[in-house]
């Protein structure tokens, strides 16, 4: 059986017992309450238990109560500290002798222990002992005062006795009233309850100014007496005192013998002006300082300079006229009022000090000072007080302030200082833990194979000493020793290790230095040694700086012999041979023919160059070349002469690089006799898809030529019947016995050098590609004739003409380049220029502004074109819906984006195409679609759709 919660019951008794704390609707109200409550002074239990509950729903409400909670808790720790210094202050006021330092001290030690001095019982001993000092310090000043009117008395005496002798009868009644109070009140001094915890000097300076005091009155009154007896007696003796003892002789009639008169003083002499102008000076100057320090407000430098003026006037005052010493007094004056205005400004410091020391434990929640902080503040306001002490008179109810905020606020920084003690001692023993495991792992890995990992370790370790907390500096230098010898220890073996790999690797180097001496450079043994280093260097870390270093002094002698060997080298390629001036005279008519923008030009300058890499010889003068070509038809290196739509078509063709039927039939046929007739009838190509593809062949073209010419220079023998062939002798598998054409022997410019597999140089297995007329390249790269069935290959590089130096090589290889893309450019400009000239054609109905099948390209049929002139040369005859189809067509094939207006048509054609399966499709047909728009009226939107459709169709 369960009982039943009694939570909602408790929590309604508190929200009763709160005052509705636990219902309030906001935060601040639910404070305010518990504000209200905590003011009725509940009791430890129920504020614990309401902080309990409130502490999960509200804590902000509950910080009241926490705050409370720990003021009673920090209450009942201080009772016993309480009590603790209530008992020493009752042992100081119960001794008889009371030493104000130990009063102070009580007060200043009961503070820094946190006894709460503003509460009972300590509140009242502490004003108690207060009072007692105050007394002791009372009684002190009545004693000091007291002397000192013993000593006007002794001079009342002294005064009197120079005056008459009646004089002194008159006052004799007062005086002796006057010493028997001054005794009086020095028996009240020497009875008070504090005269036993006076200093010891005080008893024996009074007790002496009494018995002076006695003696005085004692002889005063005794000569007086005499006196009065010689005036009643003329026999009587005369009393001691000069003056009465004249004035009885007077009176008795007897000569009063004259008194010596003064001596007359002397005239004054002369004061040189020189030596009273020398003092002036002295004293001006003086004054000049005071006054100046006197203007800054400087209070201790104007007393100094107070203190010199007046040493100067003391040795010569004298000598100051009356206007300058006018002017000394007046700046004293002034700096005795600085002097006193030092003392009330040194208080103004005083008290602001005060506010800052009381101000160091109310700082806003969040930015209390910590310990180290809070030190340094305490020591610096300190310091500000002991210069402010030195510029004035102290004022001891400051700093007794002063010194409570002080104490109050040095609790954080003791506090402070035990947790770092804390820490220290934890550090400390964290260190000497890791010594001894530096220790039982140096053990363990003694013979440890593993550098790196031993290495990484030690660096571990190390880390781990480095993050292991602070320690105070003693403690550090006790440790640090044995840190020492435990992971030098651990590092021996490590060290020892590296050791001798400084020393392989020097050896290494040595020996990287002789191989560098050597006149031939041996490249197998470079590489051995180096992988030897990159060994030893992944087996043995070293220090990354000297190991650097070592690697660079590893690879100098290296570095040296190889640039020696590339000096050389480049030293032998940079006498040029007449081939490489050839080629450099071509290479730059190339570049005026490609700046001059004619195709026929650069077609031409094409040749040369292609022909002086193969080593021909410089080509002839002009007239020769058309003497050439009347008689013999063009020869190799010639250039047809094509108009700008040829260009434009070559253009389309050579970006395809497709053979065409003219190329196949151009290509060299089965024996080695057709290859040179071939290559003398065939126009040399002027444009490639790929200029670097052409100029790396050059050489092997340069060859092939020259075996080409050889026959015709020395016909060869009749072949000999073969008796024997190695591998399959069968028909199909009869080898080439001609390569094909080279590039500048034969095809167009832009083939492929390489001949089909069986139509190119042999007859190649039944079924092959080439058997249908299309020559294709060996797919291995080889560039001769196509290999056999058994691994009979041809020779892997063609014949080509003589190397080219560097420059040679670089100039032709760039003027090629940049004749490639000139010749790219002029035909797309052409092919530009044959669209302006049909959409003009179209616009004004004539079919004689139409262009050339040649300029139009490839791409357009003569078909087409015939029906493109007859479209425009009639009258607008197609339908509008008949042209906007075919304006779609045309631009589906040509994959142009169509109008916005236009896309629901797009979409509506294309879903009936999809139902037409058996229709030709529109990449097809766009040449009839195109015919069909021309046949239509013109119109500016018309003639922008086909430009866009047509400037993509007729490029593909």
């Amino acid at each position: 059986m369960t009982s039943t919660s009694s939570k909602p019951h408790d929590l309604q008794a508190l929200d009763t017992l709160t005052g509705g704390a636990f219902t309030a609707p906001t935060s601040g109200e639910r404070a305010a309450r518990i504000r209200d409550w905590l003011a009725g002074t509940p009791t430890a239990e129920q504020m614990q238990e309401v902080f309990k509950e409130l502490s999960g729903r509200d804590k902000g409400a509950a910080r009241l109560l926490r705050e409370k909670l720990d003021e009673l808790k920090r209450a009942k720790g201080q009772e016993a500290i309480a009590a603790e210094w209530a008992q020493k202050a009752e042992a100081l006021l119960g001794q008889s002798k009371l030493n104000i330092a130990d009063a102070l001290a009580w007060q200043r030690d009961a503070a820094k222990a946190g006894a709460p001095l503003s509460r009972e019982p300590l509140a009242g001993l502490k004003l108690k002992l207060a009072e007692r000092v105050k007394g002791i310090e009372d009684l002190q000043h009545r004693a000091q005062v007291h002397r000192e009117a013993a000593v006007l008395l002794a001079q009342r005496f002294e005064v009197l006795s120079t005056k008459g002798w009646q004089d002194a009868q008159a006052a004799e009644e007062s005086l002796r009233a006057d010493v028997t109070h001054w005794q009086q009140q020095a028996a009240e001094i020497t009875t008070d309850a504090n005269w036993t915890s006076l200093d010891a000097k005080f008893a024996p300076q009074l007790e002496s100014s009494k018995s002076q005091l006695l003696v005085v009155s004692d002889a005063f009154h005794s000569a007086l007496a005499q006196a009065l007896a010689a005036a009643a007696d003329a026999a009587a003796p005369l009393p001691p005192v000069p003056v009465w003892a004249d004035e009885l002789r007077a009176a008795r009639g007897e000569v009063v013998a004259p008194k010596p008169a003064a001596p007359a003083r002397p005239a004054a002499p002369k004061v040189d002006p020189a030596v009273r102008a020398a003092a002036q000076d002295a004293v001006q100057a003086a004054l000049a300082k005071l006054e100046q320090e006197t203007a800054e407000g400087h209070g201790k430098a104007s007393a100094g300079a107070a203190a010199a003026l007046r040493a100067v006037l003391k040795e010569h005052g004298k000598l100051v006229e009356a206007p300058l010493e006018a002017r000394v007094h007046a700046a004293l004056v002034a700096a005795g009022e600085l002097e006193g205005w030092q003392r009330w400004s040194a208080d103004k410091v005083r008290e602001d000090l005060v506010a800052k020391a009381e101000g160091l434990l109310k700082r806003p929640e969040g930015q209390a000072l910590g310990g180290r902080k809070m030190q340094e503040t305490l020591r610096a306001l300190r310091d500000q007080w002991k210069q402010a002490d030195q510029g004035g008179v102290p004022n001891h109810a400051l700093w007794k302030r002063f010194d409570e905020a002080c104490n109050e606020a040095h609790k954080v920084v003791e506090a402070w200082l035990e947790k770092v003690r804390a820490d220290a001692a934890e550090h400390r023993a964290l260190r000497v833990a890791l010594i001894e495991e530096v220790k039982a792992w140096a053990a363990e890995h003694a013979g440890a194979t593993d550098l790196k990992a031993h290495n990484r370790a030690l660096h571990q370790f190390a880390d781990r000493w480095r993050d292991a907390g602070h320690v105070g500096e003693k403690v550090f230098a006790e440790l640090q020793p044995l840190w020492n010898e435990a992971f030098g220890a651990a590092r021996a073996p490590f060290e020892t290790a590296q050791k001798a790999s400084v020393e392989r690797r020097q050896a290494m180097i040595a020996e990287a230095a002789e191989l560098g001496a050597q006149p031939m450079l041996r490249i197998d043994a470079v590489k051995a040694l180096q992988q030897r280093w990159q060994a030893e260097a992944q087996s043995v870390p070293l220090d990354r700086r000297h190991e650097q270093k070592l690697w660079d002094a590893f690879r100098a002698p290296i570095d040296e012999a190889f640039n020696r060997k590339t000096a050389e080298r480049e030293k032998a390629s940079a006498a040029m041979s007449e081939h490489d001036r050839y080629v450099l005279e071509a290479s730059k008519a190339l570049d005026a023919a490609n700046a001059g923008g004619d195709v026929q030009k650069i077609r031409a300058a094409i040749a040369r160059l292609e022909g002086a890499l193969r080593g021909e010889a410089p080509p002839p003068a002009p007239k020769a070349e058309q003497a050439a070509v009347a008689t013999d038809g063009p020869s190799v290196g010639a250039t047809e002469v094509v108009a700008p739509g040829q260009a434009a078509a070559e253009f389309g063709e050579s970006a395809e690089q497709a053979p065409s039927p003219s190329d196949a039939e151009a290509s060299p046929g089965t024996t080695a006799d057709a290859a040179p007739a071939a290559s003398a009838d065939l126009v040399a190509p002027a444009d490639g898809a790929d200029a670097s593809a052409r100029t790396d062949g050059e050489a092997h073209d340069a060859g092939e030529a020259d075996a080409a010419e050889a026959p015709a220079a020395a016909p060869k023998p009749a072949p000999k019947p073969v008796v024997a062939m190695r591998g399959d002798d069968r028909p199909s598998s009869k080898k080439a016995e001609a390569a094909p054409a080279a590039r500048g022997a034969g095809g167009r410019f832009g083939d492929r050098r390489d001949g089909g597999r069986s139509g190119a140089g042999g007859s190649g297995r039944p079924g092959d590609r080439g058997d249908r007329g299309a020559p294709r390249g060996d797919a291995r790269g080889d560039r001769g004739a196509p290999a056999g069935r058994f691994g009979d290959r041809p020779p892997r590089f063609e014949d080509r003409g003589p190397r080219l130096g560097d420059a040679a090589f670089r100039a032709q290889r760039e003027a090629l380049e940049r004749a490639d893309m000139a010749l790219r450019k002029l035909a797309a400009q052409a092919h530009g220029e044959a669209l302006t000239q049909v959409l003009g054609a179209w616009e004004q109905r004539d079919a004689s502004r139409l262009p050339s099948i040649q300029e139009l390209g490839r791409a357009v049929t003569p078909a087409v074109r015939t029906g493109w002139s007859q479209a425009i040369g009639s009258a607008p005859t197609a339908a509008a819906n008949d042209a906007a189809e075919a304006l779609l067509r045309l631009e589906m094939a040509a994959e142009v984006p169509t109008p916005a207006e236009q896309l629901d048509a797009r979409r509506a054609l294309q879903l009936k195409l999809l139902t037409k399966r058996g229709d030709p499709a529109p990449a097809q047909t766009w040449g009839q679609d195109a015919g069909k728009v021309l046949a239509a009226a013109h119109d500016a939107s018309s003639a922008r759709r086909l430009q866009n459709a047509l400037k993509a169709l007729l490029r593909k």
